[in-house]
């Protein structure tokens, strides 16, 4: 599964690394609505909400199915500004049935969406809109029937929001970390202008490949999509916000957007897809189970499983091969005997190679 970004006629001037303070506002918001996907941020989220005025908590809640488990097109503008109130000037230049389809269009599906039409126009698709905000829950459902009333109203109700998370929190979050941004994408600036595209992308995370003989960038996710930046570009947004998650909009037809946490060494590689998938599947066997559990208590040799467990030595060893492909034993010869033994760190990170991956 995977996220393939064509690029095959991209111009390279509308390739672009930028900061938007509205992308990094949208981030942490998230943050804040789900603090357990950033374990690194719990401390800093939990201090921020607890020191919320009740009333701005209430309004965020009210909101937050435009950030919390699918972040709206809203938060990713093909076009970054320097300050806050530039891209929420850009907003208001937007026409209604822009801007509400860019608001509701949220959805859990694993695979992108063709632009749907506005719900303003069609009684179909409004029923619709509100079907997908109601399985949120009854705010989500009763703003999303406010924005559908009277887009113009909720569209202000939603600036004004935003400007009061600036003055309560987000004001003094964006001064910390704005040198951070242009920095990260001054370098990723440089290394696209010098050293070209495959070279700047793979500066802003492993998961992330240039495939040349296609022309298209492929990006590692536990999700299918085809997004279009051939004649239109791509703009890459970093944001200090955003580890674990990689995300990707689909500007059908404006330049596409790629929001990437910028490089945070403390933090683990993280593994491809397909390596966490090999490695599920190697365990999921029920004799490679019985195996893991033997080699974790220390080496054993292929002639001492067998014997364990009634079976040929050919047998043992062809599952060892699988646990080993899959880079989950190490091997050590003594004499005429191999032992097997279980490589306990990698096993011990499955858990948390799946959640990255899911959560990328």
């Amino acid at each position: 599964m995977s996220v393939v970004i064509d690029v095959s006629d991209a111009p390279l001037d509308r390739i672009s690394f930028a900061m938007s303070p509205l992308a990094e506002l949208g981030a942490v918001l998230h943050v804040l609505a789900e603090p357990s996907h950033h374990p690194g941020l719990l401390e800093w989220a939990t201090e921020t909400r607890t020191a919320l005025p009740p009333e701005l908590a209430d309004r965020l809640y009210e909101a937050d199915m435009l950030w919390r488990s699918t972040r709206s097109d809203l938060f990713l503008p093909s076009i970054a500004a320097a300050d806050l109130k530039e891209e929420l000037d850009a907003w208001d230049r937007l026409d209604d049935d822009a801007f509400v389809v860019a608001a509701v269009e949220i959805s859990c599906a694993t695979s992108f969406a063709h632009p749907r039409p506005s719900p303003l126009r069609r009684p179909e698709d409004r029923r619709r809109a509100r079907e997908l905000a109601a399985a949120r829950g009854l705010r989500q459902a009763a703003f999303a029937d406010r924005l559908l009333e009277d887009p113009h109203r909720v569209r202000a109700w939603l600036r004004r929001l935003l400007e009061d998370c600036e003055q309560a929190f987000f004001g003094e979050v964006w001064q910390r970390v704005r040198a951070q941004l242009a920095a990260d994408a001054r370098h990723k600036n440089e290394l696209l202008k010098h050293r070209g595209l495959g070279q700047a992308v793979a500066a802003v995370s492993p998961a992330i490949t240039l495939d040349t003989a296609r022309g298209c960038l492929v990006v590692d996710k536990l999700q299918d999509g085809r997004v279009t930046g051939s004649g239109t570009g791509l703009v890459f947004l970093p944001t200090a916000f955003g580890w674990p998650h990689l995300v990707v909009r689909d500007a059908h037809g404006d330049r596409p957007v790629l929001q990437y946490p910028v490089a945070l060494p403390e933090l683990p590689s993280a593994l491809s897809l397909a390596t966490v998938q090999r490695r599920l599947e190697a365990v999921a066997h029920p004799l490679r189970l019985r195996l893991c559990r033997t080699l974790a208590r220390g080496p054993h040799s292929t002639t001492e499983l067998a014997d364990a467990n009634g079976l040929t030595a050919p047998e043992v060893s062809r599952h060892l091969g699988v646990l080993k492909k899959a880079g989950l034993t190490r091997t050590r010869r003594e004499g005429r005997y191999v032992f097997h033994e279980l490589d306990i760190e990698r096993v011990g990170r499955l858990g948390a190679d799946l959640l990255g991956n899911a959560l990328r």
